[in-house]
């Protein structure tokens, strides 16, 4: 399959663009404008505004089946540490996991299969915001993005730093794990610290509870089924000779199986409302439900798998790799139709720092593979 230099330069220069003008999840107005334009120009219909600043972009040639192809526009608060000529402008914002790059990949196959029509069916093209912990996948498709842009299949990518560059990996299942938060309120009777028999001290009911917390994984899942609970703030006291009348603890849930995930949600509510009374404390909880499992379609595998062994080969396709415990709301849109998601890999012979890092910058040679990719997808599940 031949990608032309010229596209290339231009999908390079368009991602060192939106990499210098990063925006926090549902304020990618600039990048979104910047989107519009593009699609505009190559004559492909546009929707804007879908979830905030999503867009869509509908490219048609006959009467065949319909898939979606997703990339995510959003940036991270961090203060960017690179010093290359498109480092961020903006301060405590940069592109640390890639977007930049999914986007103009996007971009590119975009441009390319408006000039290059050699399928029969319609291809969405959809550009996400706020991947980030804040949902974006599900504020478009609350907005309707199923029921305005019907689509037999869905499928989205993410660069995957500590995998080759020219590489994938697709797995016939999970490939990232669910996500939830929650808040454990932890409220006692606050006394002078010399006197703590006067009071019911919630740090120590906190720190009972932390502890007794990890036997949930490590005693009540069945290890052949991963899960992980994180305790990842503390917050209690504003003196030192005072204990406090409240904690709060805070922390994240995750695992591959949305029956783990309802057992761990059920045990942390148990562990929570009957732990702390131990200590003369109460307990309450507020779970918050996040992101699903992102686990690929057996069909929809199939066809991100020949799709990249026709474009790479086969020796480039990894298959049964272990899936990430690190989370992505794709997994919102693969629930609503049949879909895949897939890595992509960035590494050459120096390895690429890793994701949500003030030094990472998305590799442009990774660029081509992603474009070979989804063009062979699209005109393998779209034949002419």
């Amino acid at each position: 399959m031949l990608i032309s230099q010229e596209l290339l330069a231009d999908v390079t220069e368009w991602r060192k663009l939106i990499h210098s003008q990063p925006e926090l999840g549902f304020n990618e107005f600039k990048t979104s404008a910047f989107i519009v334009q593009k699609l505009e120009s190559f004559g492909i219909d546009v929707h804007k505004g879908l979830g905030g600043t999503g867009v869509v972009g509908t490219l048609r040639n006959g009467e065949g089946p319909t898939i979606g192809l997703r990339a995510d526009m959003d940036a991270l608060p961090i203060e960017e540490q690179n010093n290359f000529a498109h480092k961020s402008t903006h301060a405590n914002c940069m592109h640390a996991c890639g977007h930049d790059g999914h986007t103009s990949i996007m971009l590119g196959v975009a441009k390319h299969l408006s000039e290059n029509r050699n399928f029969n069916g319609t291809v969405h093209f959809i550009f996400q915001p706020a991947e980030e912990m804040l949902g974006g996948a599900k504020e478009m498709i609350d907005d309707g993005l199923f029921e305005k842009f019907p689509m037999d299949e869905v499928y989205g990518l993410h660069n995957w730093p500590g995998l080759p560059l020219g590489e994938i990996a697709v797995n016939n299942g999970p490939m990232m794990a669910s996500f939830d938060t929650f808040e454990i309120t932890l409220t006692g009777k606050g006394t002078h610290a010399a006197m703590p028999h006067l009071g019911a001290d919630p740090i120590a009911a906190g720190a009972a509870l932390i502890t007794n917390i990890q036997s949930i994984v490590s005693r009540r899942i069945s290890p052949l089924r991963p899960g992980v609970i994180s305790v990842t703030q503390m917050n209690s006291g504003d003196a030192t000779n005072v204990i406090p009348e409240r904690a709060i603890l805070k922390g994240t849930v995750r695992s591959f199986d949305m029956d783990v995930r309802q057992s761990m949600q059920d045990m942390l509510t148990e562990m929570v409302t009957s732990l702390p009374p131990l200590y003369g404390v109460s307990g309450e909880i507020d779970y918050q439900l996040g992101y699903p499992v992102t686990t690929n379609d057996q069909q929809a595998y199939q066809a991100i798998k020949g799709a990249a062994v026709k474009a790479l080969g086969a020796d480039k396709v990894n298959t049964d790799v272990e899936p990430s415990m690190a989370s992505e709301d794709f997994s919102f849109m693969s629930q609503k139709t049949k879909g895949a998601y897939f890595w992509l890999g960035v590494d050459e012979q120096t390895p690429s720092k890793p994701l949500h890092n003030a030094r990472y910058d998305f590799n442009d040679s990774a660029i081509e593979v992603g474009i070979k990719v989804w063009v062979s997808l699209v005109e393998s599940q779209l034949p002419k």
